[in-house]
């Protein structure tokens, strides 16, 4: 039961990647409409913040019915869900109040969501990696 439960946890953090990945489109697809890009960027900001929920769930679920204790990488698995959520809320918000109808700013706004979702995708990526070597025995956390 545990183990299909670190199943669906890793089922949503590979989708939860992918919507990263797929969110680097927002920019491209929204080049000519400073308003698509803001209703866009709030339909991505729900969905990252609903399937980073899912994933937080999953690997609170499994930690808890497979009596896990809190250890170093379950720490920094919160660390990072905490910080991409804190991430996504502050670009969202700049994104909403800005008067992005301005040509300049709007580029900018597009150059920062592209960087910010770089972040993220490197922040999951990094934690991937290191959950992978921590199941492979090659890092002890």
């Amino acid at each position: 039961m545990v183990a299909q439960m670190l199943l669906a946890h890793n089922i949503l953090v590979k989708i939860f990647l992918a919507l990263l990945i797929t969110g680097l489109a927002i920019p491209m697809m929204t080049a000519k409409k400073p308003l698509g890009f803001r209703k866009a960027s709030f339909i991505y900001t729900m969905v990252f913040q609903g399937i980073a929920t899912m994933v937080a769930f999953t690997g609170l679920i499994a930690m808890v019915t497979g009596e896990m204790s809190i250890s170093i990488g379950i720490m920094i698995m919160i660390v990072v869900w905490v910080l991409l959520m804190y991430i996504e809320i502050k670009k969202y918000k700049l994104i909403k109040v800005v008067k992005i109808e301005n040509p300049e700013t709007h580029q900018v706004l597009k150059g920062t969501f592209l960087k910010i979702t770089a972040i993220q995708i490197l922040l999951v990526a990094v934690m991937v990696v290191l959950m992978v070597l921590k199941v492979k025995g090659i890092v002890a956390i």
